[in-house]
């Protein structure tokens, strides 16, 4: 609540008809404005009552709190600066123009929902899907197939139409390959998930591979989240799963979590979080090495701007070109999605920033890698406006 506004200052003495005030104010020292002997001397002001400050306000400057308050702006302003010079270079990232030839390679994928292996999709589905596909660069389509149960087996009743849509593409679009999406939650942040670290799991998830690949799919795609940075099971559940796509001639392919974008970034928000959300840049080479194609997640970066999403992507675009090998197929990640929460905000996570930041990594760090790409994310939740600004910005 405010103070009350001051009053008007009390009359020098009691109204006619009323009671001698039992409690006289004493009187000023000057004479009063009535008994004033001279009419030229000038009379007395009258001060005005202020206000008392708040209690809390009144502790709030006490002088044992000097240096407690100099530490909390200390904190602050530790924790403030960091951010604001990131925001910085961010932006100044995404400065400049992409350079010649930074565009598509025609080893881009698409990420298709659930309804094409389970029914809900027909012949004509494909002929429209084929139609927008043609003369872009889409070489591969990572199929939802699972979940994987949390012990890594595979129900094949996880995709009954897998068959029909495989023939159909292959039919509609000659050379695009059809792999199998398959997932699940870790138990890496809580007590429900696959566990890795249990060798008959990773056993598992490795015939389920297997039950995948002879049901003529042409590859494998895993997304396993949350995954943090330095997981030894999961280098390990690669190498056995490589073995297997490299028996049969198929590509291995899995959805990466961002690179840490500065030092100690991952450690200091898995302290205040406990959800490290980056790999280091090490770790995110040694899962580059395991694989055939590697689609770095670049999105849902909590990020409030266009020109800081895209100034991060040319970052990470860059880290991730540093340590993949030639042999592996690099993809970039695009928003294809819309959504507007903690993680996401859709006006700055446009494809028009993402592409233009993919380009600008490009051109920074390897303009001439063969080996590269951007996967879209996700078939059903796409606008017309971002197949053009793919198209626009990366295609033509």
């Amino acid at each position: 609540m405010s103070e009350p506004e001051p009053g008007p200052a009390p009359a020098t003495g009691p109204e006619p008809g009323s009671a001698p005030d039992p409690n006289p104010t004493p009187q000023a020292a000057h004479p009063t404005p009535n008994s004033d002997p001279d009419p030229d001397t000038p009379k007395a002001q009258t001060p005005r009552p202020r206000p008392h400050p708040h209690p809390a306000l009144r502790a709030w400057r006490h002088p044992r709190l000097r240096w407690p308050k100099r530490i909390a702006l200390g904190l602050v302003l530790l924790l403030l600066l960091p951010a604001l010079g990131a925001g910085i270079a961010l932006r100044v990232n995404y400065a400049g123009d992409p350079g010649p030839g930074t565009q598509t390679r025609n080893r881009d994928a698409l990420w298709l929902g659930h309804a094409w292996i389970d029914g809900r999709k027909v012949d004509a589905d494909v002929e429209a899907l084929a139609e927008r596909l043609r003369d872009s660069g889409i070489r591969d389509l990572y199929v939802h197939a699972g979940p994987l149960e949390h012990d890594g087996t595979l129900p094949e009743s996880a995709y009954p139409q897998a068959g029909w849509l495989i023939e159909a593409v292959h039919r509609e679009l000659p050379g695009v390959r059809v792999q199998a999406w398959l997932g699940d939650v870790l138990a890496s942040e809580g007590p429900d998930g696959l566990r890795l670290e249990r060798e008959e799991t990773r056993a598992a998830v490795v015939g389920s591979t297997e039950q995948v690949l002879e049901a003529g799919f042409d590859g494998a795609h895993f997304d396993l989240e949350p995954l943090h940075s330095d997981d030894q099971d999961y280098l390990s559940l690669l190498d056995d799963l490589h073995a297997v796509t490299q028996d049969r001639g198929v590509p291995l392919s899995v959805a990466a979590h961002q690179i840490d974008p500065f030092p100690a970034a991952n450690s200091i928000r898995g302290t205040l979080t406990g959800h490290p959300k980056w790999w280091s840049q090490a770790y995110f080479g040694q899962v580059a090495r395991r694989v055939d194609q590697i689609a770095l997640m670049s999105y849902d970066t909590a990020l409030p701007l266009e020109s800081l999403y895209g100034g991060y992507v040319a970052q990470q675009t860059s880290l991730a070109l540093e340590v993949t090998p030639e042999s592996t197929d690099l993809l970039m990640g695009l928003p294809f999605f819309h959504e507007d929460d903690l993680s996401h905000h859709e006006n700055a996570e446009t494809v028009e920033a993402a592409v233009r930041g993919t380009r600008l990594g490009l051109s920074r760090t390897d303009r001439d890698r063969e080996r590269f790409g951007v996967a879209l994310y996700v078939d059903f939740a796409a606008k017309e406006s971002d197949w053009a600004a793919y198209r626009e910005g990366w295609v033509s």
